[in-house]
């Protein structure tokens, strides 16, 4: 599908894209998603003060996703060489910055030396590098450094999720925020709407010492997707 067609697809969007052009192009490709509820107490210390915890049903949530990064690139420039394909993990909440809800990341791991620090360069973002493997059915990742591990082996049932208003919630996220050097920054992205798939899990390790708190073996909601195709626009940055 060409950009074109993806932008002109936005019925499932809870605000308009940015009408300036968009800069960067990726998939984000068979994607595992794990959420947990959380107590909205426990995640408000680990905002920026700019940003606001976003809930529903007056819960908070927090989610690890698993995912192919692929075709990682600048528009009308070939795709970046040596790190347009990894594979990421990265564990998120669910925030909103005037209204606008979007995601912070407080946590992002790439199986990539070179796709980490060049995209931690360019985005501002906290990669760190894991030494991650995958199969069709398995992700196998160890982060020596923070101790991180996840290892699961799963079972996706290629039967479509019926989606209710907390997976739609969960996963229709138009912005993702970071916080460096003192500055809010914002990027706008946009995709179809994920394809969700039921998922059975067969086999889950899970030990993120610094997150153990907030995550587990035995996520409340859990998705698969085959994933999507990614239009990003350039950063804003605003003061915190």
């Amino acid at each position: 599908m060409r950009a074109s067609e993806i932008l002109n697809i936005t019925h499932h969007r809870s605000f308009d894209c940015p009408k300036r052009p968009w800069k960067f192009y990726q998939e984000w490709n068979k994607a595992v998603f794990l959420h947990w509820k959380t107590d909205p107490e426990t995640l408000h210390p680990l905002l920026p003060k700019s940003l606001s915890l976003d809930t529903i049903d007056g819960q908070a949530w927090i989610s690890l996703v698993a995912f192919d990064m692929n075709h990682i690139g600048v528009r009308a420039l070939p795709k970046l060489p040596h790190i347009s394909d990894f594979q990421e993990i990265n564990i998120r909440t669910y925030v909103t910055y005037n209204d606008k809800p979007g995601v912070y990341f407080l946590s992002m791991e790439g199986s990539k030396r070179a796709s980490c620090k060049v995209l931690k360069a360019i985005s501002k973002f906290p990669y760190k590098h894991s030494k991650m493997t995958r199969t069709d059915f398995s992700y196998d990742s160890h982060n020596i450094s923070e101790n991180n591990t996840l290892q699961i082996i799963y079972r996706n049932k290629a039967t479509s999720c019926h989606k209710d208003n907390i997976d739609l919630w969960l996963t229709e996220r138009y912005t993702v925020f970071n916080e460096r050097n003192g500055k809010l920054i914002e990027y706008d992205v946009h995709h179809l709407e994920w394809p969700l798939e039921e998922i059975d899990i067969k086999q889950l390790k899970l030990d993120y010492p610094k997150w153990n708190h907030l995550i587990n073996d035995r996520p409340d909601r859990r998705h698969y997707s085959q994933g999507v195709k990614v239009l990003t626009w350039d950063k804003r940055k605003h003061r915190t």
